[in-house]
């Protein structure tokens, strides 16, 4: 098998199914303000942001990292593939009374070119494609950047994920839940998901894949694609280690 797959060969991702309001529903009790708070807070330290500075959030979400980053004075945009996200994050802008440029789109296809001093690509936002498309982003990423910047992307850490590795897990609120039964294949490092969401009396069910890193694939694709240097990190901000859940790549342009 070769490391570069067609895009047949890339697993069913229900794209719609995953990323809607069960997903903030159910992601409500892990993303409280405290930890979006601790979140931004670290990007902007490991970023070496400054107010006045150009930020595209990559893959935005619903905004809980870009509007944090905009209150701290950067000038940020904001781009996701789910509407129903960019409109939550507008509602979420406009509550806080935040500017943000949001807006609905692909990754894998910027229109930018040289517009950022910074990229940010949080909480398992990379990896949800081909080999070749993931690498896409990469150099798309790269191409947005002013030279001198900096992209930031956080993802979980292979080394711990394969130590470690549970094959079910899931959330609760109240008669309401949600459960994820995983596989790991190691010939494409990517974990294959199958969801469950009972919702107010409703069952559905969605899959969906995500390809995990080693920090020095990671940095390999990243000079690949234009970047210069690389720094990894834990979660905390330290050094990365074995031991680090997950991994923040910082890639210098």
């Amino acid at each position: 098998m070769t490391t570069e797959e067609r895009p047949t060969d890339a697993p069913r991702f229900d794209v719609a199914e995953v990323f809607d309001d069960d997903y903030l529903y159910f992601y409500a009790g892990v993303l409280t303000d405290e930890r979006s708070d601790a979140d931004a807070e670290l990007i902007w330290r490991l970023l070496d942001i400054a107010p006045g500075l150009r930020v595209l959030d990559l893959a935005c979400g619903h905004g809980r990292i870009a509007n944090r980053l905009a209150a701290r004075g950067a000038v940020v945009t904001g781009l996701d593939a789910t509407e129903r996200f960019v409109e939550v994050a507008r509602s979420d802008a406009a509550a806080r009374g935040v500017r943000v440029d949001y807006r609905h789109g692909d990754m894998r296809e910027l229109p930018w070119s040289g517009e950022f001093d910074r990229i940010v690509n949080w909480f398992t936002a990379y990896g949800y494609f081909t080999d070749a498309d993931n690498r896409r982003v990469l150099a798309e990423a790269a191409k947005a950047l002013k030279p001198g910047g900096r992209l930031l992307i956080e993802v979980n850490n292979r080394d711990w994920i394969v130590a470690n590795f549970l094959p079910m897990h899931g959330a609760e609120r109240g008669d309401d839940f949600m459960v994820d039964q995983s596989e790991y294949d190691p010939l494409t490092s990517r974990i294959t998901t199958r969801r469950t969401v009972v919702h107010g009396g409703t069952v559905r069910r969605a899959e969906f894949f995500v390809r995990i890193f080693a920090f020095t694939e990671l940095r390999d694709w990243l000079l690949a694609a234009g970047f210069r240097h690389v720094d990894g990190y834990g979660e905390d901000g330290t050094p990365l280690s074995r031991t680090s859940r997950r991994m923040i790549v910082v890639a210098h342009r």
